[in-house]
């Protein structure tokens, strides 16, 4: 390893990355999930040189330097500096309810971190004493990590600052916005898959054999084989498994919700020391890296310790995840085909639920909007609705400096037609058995209404999917019910 990413190894702002779990609440599922960002962060810069190191010496008229691989392996150890408390639960829960209306994602405090590491580690003459040019390479490093919006130039300008066109490749290594087919997401799959039980069917190394970088509408990218097409879709299948077996699994998304809402109520109370003396929030720490540094997953255990009386309601939610007092899973459903819930209508849906009352419900039973939590989720294969094969050049051996483009009818008939779906979950946090299933006639008529897919819904400990409305053969429900299989 390079001198140099030791020295930022050995900081506090990186050795921080210890204490932040890699996949949030889904260490509370799967009990092998305990590994951290730190040592994904390690194994990104890796691969990442490893990488670089492959077009450098398969194609030495690409002019890759040392500076080069260098900025390239920093960009990858770094790129995660910014996650918060349980990863993706910090940015993709608390955030937006902590502090609405806040544009805000980890890669931005990332880059703030990352100058804050190298400023308060005094890291500028080693950098210099490396070969890097610092205003040059310091730039670069930050444009990888988190790349300018090429739409604002409307994709006629060259937006980056940090190296010329003729080596655009280097942005589509730690994370690339093309194709998404990045080092980042080799060491997560290969990581995540480990530690889960998951079978990850995509091999990196023969990726790396055979990337070369062909010229492409005047820019440079990496592209790789044509036999390798294959490979790139067992990528993006082990991506959405991963999605739809783990992190986004029903139990690990109602720990994260439960924490989440433990966190929104122990906010105003967490004081953190940043700098100047001036004290931060959870939800404002973002806004100054000295106090942002001393924010990691202990947060949950120093809630959970406390005994400050304006804690309780918080101490109380986390004391529930402990002994998995969990909110119940009514059930799943989705929107009609070509329709899709929109982020500007989660916030009426729990309303939606309480007006869908069914006329057989007896009045002993009366829930609220606050008493249901409806979790959006949408499953794509990492470009939303798009095949991400579209956005990947190939060369054949005949002529491996011409890009080509391989469309999915080339490949198979068994590959997927649609890379999108969106999935609805309803949850409750009443425990009360009658009260379970009057929410549950609730959720069913509100899918009825809305025209959603049949559920799948809890009937006593299985799940089914809901036959006739009208009949009352089911004594769980009201009913019939065909188990799921």
């Amino acid at each position: 390893m390079h001198p140099l990413l030791v020295r930022i190894i050995d900081t506090p702002q990186f050795q921080r990355l210890r204490y932040i779990k890699q996949l949030g609440g889904a260490y509370y599922v799967f009990p092998g999930a305990s590994h951290n960002r730190f040592e994904h962060s390690l194994g990104v810069s890796h691969l990442a040189g490893r990488l670089v190191q492959a077009l450098q010496e398969r194609q030495p008229e690409l002019n890759i330097d040392q500076r080069d691989i260098l900025c390239v392996q920093i960009a990858g150890l770094c790129h995660d500096l910014g996650h918060g408390p349980f990863s993706h639960m910090f940015d993709g829960r608390f955030i937006p309810l902590a502090r609405p209306g806040l544009e805000w994602k980890h890669e931005q405090a990332s880059i703030q971190m990352f100058e804050h590491l190298i400023d308060s580690n005094n890291l500028k003459p080693a950098m210099e004493k490396y070969g890097l040019k610092l205003d040059e390479d310091i730039h670069f490093i930050k444009e990888q990590i988190d790349s300018p919006v090429q739409e604002k130039s409307g994709g006629k300008e060259w937006p980056y600052r940090g190296r010329f066109k003729n080596k655009s490749f280097l942005y589509e290594i730690v994370a690339n916005k093309t194709s998404g087919i990045d080092v980042d997401k080799w060491d997560y799959f290969a990581r995540d898959c480990y530690h889960l039980g998951i079978q990850n069917n995509f091999d990196y190394e023969r990726f790396i054999k055979f990337a070369r970088v062909c010229e492409v509408k005047d820019m440079m990218h990496i592209c790789t084989r044509d036999k390798e097409v294959g490979n790139l879709y067992d990528m993006f299948h082990t991506r959405n498994c991963l999605y739809r077996r783990a992190y986004q699994h029903k139990v690990v998304n109602v720990i994260e919700t439960m924490i989440t809402d433990a966190f929104l109520k122990a906010d105003p109370h967490i004081k953190i020391k940043g700098s100047g003396g001036k004290v931060f929030q959870i939800s404002t720490a973002l806004e100054d890296m000295e106090a942002y540094t001393k924010l990691t997953d202990e947060i949950f255990l120093k809630i959970l310790h406390s005994d400050e009386p304006e804690l309780s309601d918080a101490r109380e939610i986390l004391c529930k995840v402990q002994r998995r007092d969990l909110f119940k899973c009514l059930g799943e459903t989705q929107p009609p085909e070509g329709e899709e819930v929109k982020k500007e209508d989660y916030e009426g849906l729990c309303a939606e639920i309480v007006n869908s009352k069914p006329m057989t419900m007896s009045e002993d039973v009366e829930l609220k909007a606050e008493d249901f939590i409806v979790d959006v989720i949408d499953m794509d294969y990492g470009m939303k609705k798009r095949n991400p094969i579209n956005s990947v050049r190939f060369y054949c051996k005949y002529d491996i400096t011409q890009a080509i483009k391989i469309t999915r009818e080339q490949v198979s008939k068994l590959l997927p037609e649609k890379f999108a779906e969106q999935i609805i979950r309803v949850y409750c946090k009443k425990k009360d058995t009658k009260i379970i299933e009057a929410a549950t006639k609730y959720f069913v008529k509100w899918c009825m209404d809305k025209q959603f897919t049949k559920p799948w819904v809890r009937c006593s400990n299985r799940y089914v999917r809901p036959g006739n409305i009208l009949s009352l053969k089911c004594t769980h429900i009201y009913y019939n019910c065909q188990e799921r299989r």
